[in-house]
């Protein structure tokens, strides 16, 4: 587990890079590419008539885009909670706040992490999640269906579940990858709004005088506006990967903090029970959590559509491998209790 780990940890480093690199790249593209096309567009037309010579485009979009990646790590846990209403638990009022703090700090302690900033989301679906841009000041946020729907011993392994994530610095890359998604998603609208409403004006030039089209900036510029469009999706399939691919481990190391995988796999299935779906936690927010916070029940996905757009894993597959996990630890004499 401690290679496993160590790998992972390296892995998510060098992930949260490349997005980040991929991000930047991107809208250089789309800033770069409108340029040329711009300049190709007006570059022959006639005395007098706006020639486009500066890249003002590309170097406005490659700013705005390293803006963005460094105020979504400065800000991207603020915003993820506000955008799902959570509300900071200071001081515990009930039986059950105070079980859930006393959990909290004994998976800190267990998981060698710093203890999260604990959030309550005022909604009836048991979910979970952590958020934070630094793994010195994580952020942990659980529906009060969830502390109301689990045991004391389910609870603690599903905030292992979530430490887990710290640990493996996935906490970092899932919400950087949900900051920046929600920008692409917000810019892309923009454009659709602009190409909707709005209206090219203006005849561009050819060497041709104008009786005839360049086929490669028509094709130039059905890629670039291709590229706006399909950027969301790209992102939310990416995100949706990052999500499925940490979640296995994720469930690991609860198991191994706990001492106890199969309470873990009987607070999955009781989760994936509950059939509403949450109203405050937005599909934005969705790879965050710890069960798919939609209604779209991944166990159902058997499809590879099915499976490509779906937030986890299937949680029967989970609660599977966490199972056979106990059943291995007993056989070899582990210390895990029998359930």
């Amino acid at each position: 587990m401690a290679e496993n780990l160590f790998e992972q940890q390296a892995s998510n480093r060098r992930k949260s890079w490349w997005l980040v690199a991929a991000f930047i790249l991107f809208f250089a593209w789309l800033g770069f590419g409108g340029d040329y096309i711009l300049w190709e567009y007006t570059r022959y037309g006639p005395a007098g008539q706006y020639q486009h010579r500066f890249p003002f485009g590309g170097i406005a979009l490659s700013l705005i885009a390293w803006g963005l990646v460094t105020y979504i790590r400065r800000t991207g846990s603020a915003k993820v909670l506000w955008s799902t209403g959570a509300r900071e638990l200071t001081e515990p009022t009930s039986d059950e706040e105070r079980r859930l703090v006393n959990v909290v700090e004994e998976m800190a302690i267990a998981s060698g992490t710093t203890r999260p900033r604990i959030y309550l989301i005022d909604d009836p679906d048991p979910n979970a999640f952590v958020t934070g841009t630094d793994a010195s000041q994580p952020h942990l946020a659980v529906t009060t269906g969830l502390i109301a729907m689990l045991d004391r011993d389910e609870l603690q392994a599903v905030v292992g579940h979530e430490m887990g994530h710290v640990k493996n610095l996935d906490m970092q890359l899932m919400t950087l990858m949900a900051g920046l998604a929600g920008a692409v998603a917000l810019i892309a609208d923009g454009l659709g709004r602009t190409l909707r409403f709005g209206r090219l004006g203006g005849r561009g030039g050819s060497r041709d005088g104008g009786k005839g089209g360049n086929p490669v900036l028509l094709v130039l510029l059905v890629l670039w506006l291709i590229s706006w469009l399909l950027a969301p999706l790209i992102t939310k399939l990416l995100a949706l990967g990052i999500s499925r691919k940490r979640e296995y481990l994720a469930d690991a190391m609860s198991a191994q903090f706990t001492r106890n995988p199969l309470t873990l796999a009987q607070a999955l299935d009781k989760i994936e029970k509950v059939g509403a779906p949450t109203k405050t936690i937005k599909a934005g927010v969705a790879h965050l959590c710890i069960a798919d916070p939609l209604g779209h029940r991944s166990g159902a996905a058997s499809s590879f559509l099915g499976g490509a757009f779906a937030t986890h894993p299937p949680m029967s597959m989970r609660v599977a491998r966490l199972k056979a996990m106990a059943f291995q630890a007993q056989k070899a004499g582990g210390d895990l209790p029998p359930q």
